[in-house]
């Protein structure tokens, strides 16, 4: 088996979590690469190195991301692209959608015998204005007002029809995969990741009235902020890419055809995780 490893060493144990991984892979008799990047930092660990990172997720046979929440979802869906699932260890803080923790590697058995299962997660296509070619999000495209300090006018489209106005300052809208990120601090409920839906969540509306809405995953929608055709506002994509956009500019978003993978060593209760991760008290 190749295990493709792609640490992010922004995080602090992840040197040490990332050398304990490589030791016990190898000796499971796994082959372990990475990218040519990472050669100053682990060359002395016995690891191969490609200098095509794209060749990486092509010929791993999986993708071990070390790293916080940030790290595995950017992973995951760059793995998705070419068929492939993750396996994320958390060396963050939360770890939601992490499979191990730091101190869990002795469950990597699992993986090189290959008995894990696979959980599918619905991902989304994002595309600003007349953009022809998506972005993908495997949690959430959230548009924000940015350095525009009014309250924004957005109006939303469900495929192709007007459907509501939110006074707000921003929209978030999401998998249920990014139901338990920034969509669920903004109010928005918790979605059984099982499900194929879209999920869109006004920030700090001013109303009293306005809720979050679940849409069917073969929706279309298009958000539109109205403010002076001059002002630019923000959008971002996973937390990791930050996109300017003009007021004027529509935002359309769909159920992408790629589905991400995330590897299970063990039975994942997805509720026991949403207690033992979010809850301060039990649901």
């Amino acid at each position: 088996m190749i295990a493709a490893v792609v640490p992010n060493l922004d995080k602090k144990d992840t040197d040490r979590c990332t050398r304990a991984l490589v030791k016990k892979l190898h000796s499971l008799g796994a082959d372990v690469w990475m990218a040519e990047a990472m050669r100053p930092y682990f060359g002395d660990t016995g690891v191969g190195f490609l200098k095509d990172e794209n060749a990486l997720y092509r010929q791993g046979d999986v993708l071990i991301a070390v790293g916080g929440d940030g790290t595995i979802i950017q992973v995951a869906k760059k793995a998705a692209l070419c068929g492939k699932a993750v396996l994320g260890i958390n060396v963050g803080r939360l770890g939601f959608v992490a499979s191990l923790e730091k101190n869990e590697m002795n469950e990597l058995d699992k993986l090189v015998q290959g008995t894990y299962t696979i959980e599918k997660r619905m991902m989304l296509d994002v595309w600003v204005g007349q953009e022809t070619t998506p972005h993908a999000v495997l949690n959430d495209a959230v548009l924000s007002r940015g350095t525009y300090s009014h309250i924004l006018d957005f109006e939303v489209l469900l495929n192709n029809e007007s459907i509501c106005h939110y006074r707000a300052d921003g929209l978030i809208i999401s998998t249920p995969t990014g139901s338990t990120a920034y969509s669920l601090s903004a109010g928005g409920p918790v979605v059984d990741p099982a499900l194929d839906c879209i999920g869109l969540v006004p920030i700090c509306p001013h109303s009293l009235v306005t809720r979050p809405v679940i849409f069917s995953s073969t929706s279309t929608l298009c958000a539109r902020a109205h403010c002076g055709s001059d002002e630019e506002i923000l959008l971002s994509l996973d937390g990791a890419t930050i996109i300017p956009v003009s007021a004027s500019a529509p935002i359309t978003v769909k159920r992408s055809h790629l589905t991400a993978g995330l590897i299970r060593l063990n039975h994942t209760n997805f509720y026991q995780v949403v207690n033992d991760k979010l809850a301060e008290r039990r649901l």
